[in-house]
Formats: C-alpha cells, sequence, structure tokens
C-alpha cells in the first residue's frame, strides 16, 4: 500500500482562501501546505484540496451548459462508449448488491440507470441541478442529495459515488450518510482520481484529473479506505483498474507535451460542449498524436496500477450487518 504523500519542506498557507477544516479528515487546516498552482495538501490525512475553494459564481461557470449539453458530450462514437463502460458497472453492482434500491449519486445521463433497471433492479439518481428542475421523462431522477432521503425499512442495497466524492464540498458527511441508508451488507461502491499517482506526479499541475475547480478534493487510497473503516465500513476491495480513465488521463498528459496539440478532452468533445474552441487542423493533428500515443498510455496506465499507484482509485465497502439486541425474558 503505497505511503500518505508529504512534503515537509513546504510552506504552510492561510486558511482564508479555503474551508478552515479538510473537508476529508476534518482537522484544522490551518497547516495546510502548498503542493500545486492550486492546490495545498492536508498535514494530518495527506488529502489535497482545491485552493482558493471556488465560489458558487466560479462553481456555476464550471458546470456550465457546455459541460453536458442535452445533444451529448463526445464526438463520433463517445458517447455510446460511455454508456457501454456504465453498462460494465451494473453488471459488477448487480452481482455483489443485495437485492434492492440502487442509488447512483451524480447520475448524469442516467446511463448506469438504464443498465440496472434492465437487469430488474429498482433505481434512484440524484442529480444536482441550478434551476432544481429534473427531466420530467425521468421519474427515477431528483434533484437532491444523500441528506434527504428517508432511509427505506429495510436500508437501500448499494449507493454508487462514480467519480463523485471529489465533487462534493463535505465528502465524509456523504459517508455518512450512506452508512445511514445502506442495508445490512449493503455496497458502498466508489470510483474517484488518485492523488498519490504516478500520474499525478508526472504530470503535475497539468494532470486531467485535478479538473479544478470542479473538482474540490484529491484522494489518495490509504486516506479513503481510513476513512471508510473510520465511519464503519468494510473495504471488501481496493484497486485502481476497474475505476477507468486511467488510460485516457495518462494519454491527454502525453498528448499535451506535443508540440502544437491541442488539448485531448476538448478534441473528443462535441463543438458544443469545449471550454475552448479547436480548429480542424489542430483537432486532427491532436487526434493522429492520440493514436499514435496510446499504446504507450495503455501499458504505463497498467503498469501504475499494478504498482499500486493506479491513476484512479475503485472501492467496493460493505456496511457490516447490525448484530440484533437480546434481552432476558424474565
Amino acid at each position: 500500500m503505497p505511503s500518505v504523500p508529504t512534503t515537509p519542506s513546504a510552506p504552510a498557507v492561510a486558511t482564508v482562501t479555503g474551508p478552515d477544516a479538510c473537508p476529508w479528515c476534518e482537522r484544522p487546516a490551518r497547516d495546510a501546505v502548498r503542493t500545486g498552482v492550486r492546490r495545498v495538501r492536508c498535514r494530518a490525512c495527506g488529502v489535497q484540496i482545491t485552493w482558493p475553494w471556488p465560489d458558487a459564481a466560479e462553481l456555476d461557470d464550471a458546470y456550465a451548459t457546455w459541460y453536458r449539453p442535452e445533444g451529448g458530450r463526445f464526438s463520433g462514437p463517445g458517447d455510446a462508449i460511455f454508456a457501454l463502460t456504465r453498462g460494465s458497472i451494473a453488471v459488477r453492482l448487480h452481482r455483489i448488491a443485495p437485492p434492492g434500491l440502487v442509488v447512483d449519486v451524480g447520475s448524469g445521463d442516467g446511463h448506469l440507470l438504464a443498465a440496472l433497471a434492465r437487469r430488474g433492479r429498482p433505481v434512484l439518481g440524484l442529480e444536482r441541478t441550478t434551476d432544481g428542475d429534473v427531466d420530467p421523462t425521468r421519474p427515477d431522477v431528483m434533484d437532491a442529495a444523500l441528506e434527504d432521503l428517508e432511509r427505506p425499512q429495510d436500508g437501500v442495497a448499494a449507493i454508487v459515488l462514480w467519480h463523485v466524492i471529489e465533487h462534493l464540498p463535505e465528502p465524509r458527511e456523504a459517508i455518512r450518510q450512506a452508512v445511514r441508508l445502506l442495508a445490512d451488507d449493503g455496497v458502498l461502491l466508489i470510483a474517484c482520481p488518485n492523488a498519490g499517482s504516478r500520474q499525478a506526479a508526472a504530470f503535475g499541475d497539468r494532470w486531467l484529473a485535478w479538473d479544478q475547480p470542479r473538482h474540490l478534493v484529491h484522494l489518495h487510497p490509504v486516506a479513503l479506505r481510513t476513512g471508510l473503516e473510520a465511519e464503519g465500513l468494510r473495504v471488501r476491495t481496493l484497486g485502481h483498474l476497474r475505476a477507468g480513465q486511467s488510460v485516457f488521463c495518462a494519454l491527454h498528459g502525453l498528448v499535451g507535451r506535443v508540440p502544437g496539440a491541442g488539448d485531448l478532452y476538448d478534441a473528443i468533445r462535441r463543438a458544443d460542449a469545449r471550454q475552448r474552441p479547436l480548429g480542424p487542423l489542430r483537432r486532427a493533428w491532436t487526434a493522429l498524436a492520440a493514436a499514435l500515443l496510446l499504446p504507450v498510455a495503455a501499458v504505463a496506465a497498467l503498469a501504475e496500477a499494478r504498482e499500486g499507484r493506479g491513476a484512479s482509485i475503485y472501492v467496493e465497502a460493505t456496511r457490516p450487518a447490525r448484530r440484533p439486541t437480546t434481552e432476558t425474558i424474565r
């Protein structure tokens, strides 16, 4: 298991540009140390925090219509591939979770909900919107957070935080709410970027998975496991290969070092879903560079995952069954 990242010589930063307490371990953030252009590290748990912390206006702009337009985000077969990967998650989740409701936090386009529903699972998606409205054709999605839900009598079979926890301003509270809602032996499924990965170190501030300001909290495996166990969960699986994005993040970083290439993430997105304009010639050059570098990215992602420093973290945790209380009958 990798050790907690440390930077002993880094100077402390003032807390006026971020939360007073670490969003993960909830200890005072006054001793946080600078680790990047817009990141600091909590000395207590090693988790990195986006700093300065974005205000509401910056987040509204970061999640504006271009980020997830109605027509889809990706050009070509991108959205279909995205739906296919969500289907593979559904297969695994349906197998390991007990019978009952699955809640997908940050359900987005609803691909995971659809894949689970096809297997006969009752599902509920939670998706925050700027205006409080959700698609009226999707009765299985509501604008809410975990704390807004009442626990069913038998609990929830599974809760999914698939590349969501890093977006939450209070991720530890989200874990507590998941524990409250889960049934005995219910499953909490988490995937998130690994701030302790080889990629994060190699690409520095250019690493795609920092994704600031949308990503607020940047976890590493030790802190994630420790936090989950402290909240009473049992970590059954912690790995790096299932969590997705590792190969693409490696490829994005490599292409970014090719002279004249554009941002690969923008290049694969539809024109109305790009953060910055990208001309056809530059987009073509970016695509060619990506095709040539793909084998290198795949090998690198596999190697770092086997080392335990993969770009993404995948966790399956369960809520242990409560032991029934017994009373002596007199």
